[in-house]
């Protein structure tokens, strides 16, 4: 499992963990890490230029540390200094080392370095740059108008400016990174967009922080968690102990929703389907679908997708038979907060909107939720009292006790019309086999991101792609 930690947390751990070192190990720790992640992006050290953008807290020590060790190594290392108050000691090594040092003037360099270093500020730092640190990182790692650069960009631990414990990006500038070296754990916007694009590959150096962090409320499954919570039938199963799963979507105006939602509960996980909607949908799934059948009782619902104006309709049935559901699309639109049957009973649900219908459910501006997925998809799991999975290329599932989840599979290719569709029936399907909300929804989505990398192969991809490889990843995660 990958964790991602506050900026208080972190800071609690390295106190604790420095106060069992010699003065400065830590720092050298860290500094190391960054120099061998530097050189395996410079692949060799000679003829290889690099230049420092040096603040003054700790990440600016880091970045002088690290210089001094690839000096040493024979690269051209220059600092370019932001603060009259850099750290002492770590220019101390790099000039020791060979390393050259100057303060920045409003002047760019004569020729371009091979990398630029983000010493700037670090965890700790406002969002945002300060107007000499936005000028020099221009100079030195100078963008075209499409944001592509001859440059590449290493940051210490974040790129600086971009909010640390919120991945929210600023309304100024802030550093886009090709890769960031962070230390000791991930943090938060590492894993969050909008600032997760923002750090680039992320390359996790261990300094021993680790018996000194606690649990964190942000979190990345990673596959052996995945195959972890698989269900798995035992040798005594039959298709109704392993779950039946009902889908009640698609219209004769989306009938591709139903379609779709019912090749993701399909998938295998679950004991059997039913499909109860409209007649003409129910046809075409029979189709495409033989093996599912009709009306009966379920362990679970997916609803609403396209389910046009039949979903309130729909909504409503499947609350009243209080088994787990998955509330999708239309859906949506006729939820109360929080979820509750008629009887004001609690029914255990799953949320899956992108960032509009979050929105809509919300009552705030699509742009707002976009710019702090974090803090809305928290704030939607505590209104309607049940799991949210904000869908986005960063898909965020949200507890309403405040943990998180957050999904790093899928390619781009996956942002195409049913992605969506397939999603919802295979949480559906998860949740008909027992897993509670909180993991059907992560695993699921784990899974579908999954799925269309293993369908996409750097390619373009179409939503029953993703369907037909969900079986194929699960092999994989047991095998």
């Amino acid at each position: 499992m990958r964790a991602a930690h506050t900026e208080a947390q972190v800071r609690d751990a390295e106190a604790a963990l420095a106060s069992t070192l010699a003065d400065g190990a830590l720092m050298q720790r860290a500094a190391t890490g960054l120099a061998y992640a530097v050189l395996g992006l410079l692949g060799g050290a000679y003829g290889r230029r690099v230049v420092l953008l040096v603040g003054s807290g700790a990440n600016g020590g880091d970045a002088l540390h690290a210089g001094a060790l690839l000096a040493r190594r024979g690269v051209a290392v220059e600092a370019v200094l932001l603060s009259e108050a850099v750290h002492a000691e770590g220019l101390a090594a790099l000039r020791a080392a060979g390393g050259r040092d100057r303060g920045w003037d409003g002047t760019g360099p004569r020729r371009l370095p091979d990398v630029v270093v983000d010493g700037i500020v670090g965890i700790g730092g406002r969002p945002g740059l300060k107007p000499d640190a936005a000028a020099a990182l221009a100079a030195y790692a100078p963008e075209d108008d499409t944001g592509a650069r001859p440059v590449q960009v290493v940051a210490v631990d974040v790129p600086s400016g971009v909010e640390v414990d919120t991945g929210r990006l600023p309304d100024g500038a802030h550093v886009r990174a090709d890769l960031t070296v962070t230390f000791g754990t991930h943090k938060v916007a590492h894993l969050v967009d909008p600032a997760s694009p923002a750090c680039g590959a992320v390359h996790l150096v261990d300094i021993g922080l680790g018996p000194h962090l606690p649990p964190a409320d942000v979190v990345a499954l990673q596959a052996d968690d995945v195959a972890a919570l698989l269900p798995r039938p035992g040798r005594a199963a039959h298709k109704y102990t392993r779950g039946v799963v009902g889908v009640r979507a698609g219209s004769g105006r989306y009938p591709g929703a139903g379609l779709l939602a019912v090749a993701g509960a399909a998938s295998g996980l679950a004991g059997m389907v039913r499909y109860v909607g409209d007649p003409t949908v129910l046809d075409r799934v029979r189709e495409a679908h033989p093996e599912v059948v009709g009306v009966g009782r379920v362990q679970s619902w997916t609803v609403g997708s396209g389910g046009d104006n039949r979903a309130g309709a729909a909504l409503r049935a499947a609350l009243a038979d209080e088994v787990p559901l998955v509330v999708d699309a239309e859906a949506l639109r006729h939820l109360d907060a929080p979820v509750r049957a008629e009887d004001g009973s609690s029914v255990p649900a799953v949320l899956t909107p992108h960032a509009g219908e979050l929105a809509s459910l919300l009552g705030v501006e699509r742009a707002d939720v976009e710019a702090d997925q974090l803090a809305y998809a928290r704030r939607a799991a505590q209104r309607y009292d049940t799991v949210v999975l904000l869908k986005g290329p960063h898909s965020l599932v949200a507890h309403p006790d405040g943990r998180v989840r957050v999904n790093t599979t899928g390619p781009s290719w996956l942002a195409t019309a049913g992605a969506g569709d397939v999603l919802a029936g295979l949480v559906g399907a998860l949740l008909a086999t027992g897993l509670d909300p909180f993991d059907a929804a992560a695993v699921g989505s784990w899974l579908h991101g999954a799925a269309a990398t293993y369908a996409s192969q750097g390619g373009p991809i179409v939503a029953s792609d993703v369907a037909d490889a969900v079986g194929e990843v699960v092999r994989s995660l047991l095998a």
